[in-house]
């Protein structure tokens, strides 16, 4: 991992580390940037990463993890999917993370006016996108303050934004659901998992600490 000045990657705690990805959220909301070294630092981690954090966030290719955090190669341990889906897989990537990368928080990231979701509100099936929208429907389901069939699709950005935050808590759940090895490291406070939505339009990363596990 890129060598931050005021910690020791081997023994930084879950807390630190989300710490510092909310220290880069405000860089990058006040367009203030680390001093990135690129040539060095792909010399120090070309053989092996050591990322401190994981984050499960959606496609979208206005949601990369690193700008909004303002972190570099290395630091972050991304897996992507259209509506930041806890899949199988994904889970088992952000396991590896976890279990054999060190990485100390886990983010579940959704994010404002996310196509995923609005799929999901218009419950649409096609192609292989009907495998997403399938694990995004019980965020759907979920919301129950707009209840007119009318106002419940993607023309209502009400009952989007709503859904969205339904759906970090959901993949949260399935996240736990899925992975003893995640459960484990939890109760062993050796990582921390954190819900969030990013907001495309102020660039602000808004963290669920309510419902956190650190």
């Amino acid at each position: 991992m890129h060598k931050h000045p005021d910690i020791n990657s081997d023994s930084i705690t879950p807390k630190k580390a989300l710490q510092i990805l909310v220290e880069g959220n405000e860089r990058f909301i006040n367009n203030v940037k680390r001093q990135h070294d690129m040539l060095n630092i792909r010399d120090e981690i070309k053989d092996k990463q050591h990322p401190f954090a994981s984050v499960l966030g959606c496609s979208d290719s206005r949601t990369a993890v690193e700008l909004i955090f303002d972190q570099n190669l290395g630091d972050i341990f991304s897996v992507r999917l259209a509506g930041n889906i806890a899949s199988r897989k994904a889970i088992g990537s952000i396991e590896f993370s976890t279990e054999f990368l060190g990485s100390k928080i886990i983010i579940i990231m959704g994010h404002t006016n996310c196509g995923a979701i609005k799929a999901a509100c218009d419950h649409y099936h096609g192609g292989n996108i009907g495998e997403i929208i399938r694990l995004i429907e019980p965020a759907v389901d979920a919301e129950k303050t707009i209840l007119s069939e009318k106002d419940r699709n993607s023309n209502n950005e009400d009952f989007v934004e709503k859904v969205c935050f339904h759906n970090v808590e959901i993949q949260m759940e399935r996240t736990l659901r899925y992975s003893s090895i995640i459960k484990n490291k939890l109760k062993a406070k050796k990582v921390g998992l954190v819900g969030a939505v990013y907001n495309l339009a102020t660039g602000i990363v808004e963290f669920d600490l309510e419902n956190a596990q650190l």
